[in-house]
């Protein structure tokens, strides 16, 4: 079902001007961040950034039960990306 739907001309330069009453009701204003999503069926979708700011997203993966230094996170970044491409190569 269709609630709204508006049109807008993209640029030579690949830009779109957002009409108003989409704005209004996604509730954006200049310096908001927006995303373009495309699902499984090929449908986009256009939202409201969740996180438009690196502010926005604290909390978002959850905490640590004690704090851990940089150099402990990196090694446990590499260890689960190694991890990611040996399963990957695995099929």
């Amino acid at each position: 079902m269709i609630r709204k739907r508006a049109v807008a001309t993209v640029t030579s330069k690949g830009q779109i001007t957002i009409p108003i009453e989409m704005r209004r009701y996604l509730e954006i204003c200049a310096g908001d961040k927006v995303e373009f999503v495309v699902d499984n069926k090929g449908t986009v979708r256009f939202e409201r950034s969740k996180y438009p700011t690196l502010a926005s997203l604290r909390g978002a993966a959850g905490t640590m039960k004690e704090p851990r230094s940089w150099e402990e996170l990196e090694e446990t970044a590499r260890e689960e990306r190694a991890e990611a491409v040996a399963r990957k190569l695995r099929g």
